[in-house]
């Protein structure tokens, strides 16, 4: 439980340190931080996306398969 509650507050006061420095960086360099982050969050919705789709189109070619196979079946047994 130690661990837990170290990495805890490690991240809480690297959280408490970025926002310190952030309120005091000058007005263009918080517009760069929200910039930046912005990018970051474009970038993940982007890589969601894409693996969104991609697992879509494995999941239809699963169903061809499956569909194809199902017809092959009932065919041998006509």
């Amino acid at each position: 439980m130690g661990n837990k509650t170290n990495g805890i507050l490690a991240l809480l006061g690297l959280g408490a340190l970025a926002y310190w420095k952030y309120k005091k960086s000058t007005p263009e360099e918080q517009q760069a931080v929200k910039d930046k982050i912005n990018t970051a969050k474009d970038n993940l919705n982007k890589w969601g996306n894409d693996l969104k789709s991609k697992a879509n189109d494995v999941a239809s070619q699963v169903q061809t398969k499956v569909d194809e196979a199902k017809t092959k079946a009932e065919d041998s047994l006509s």
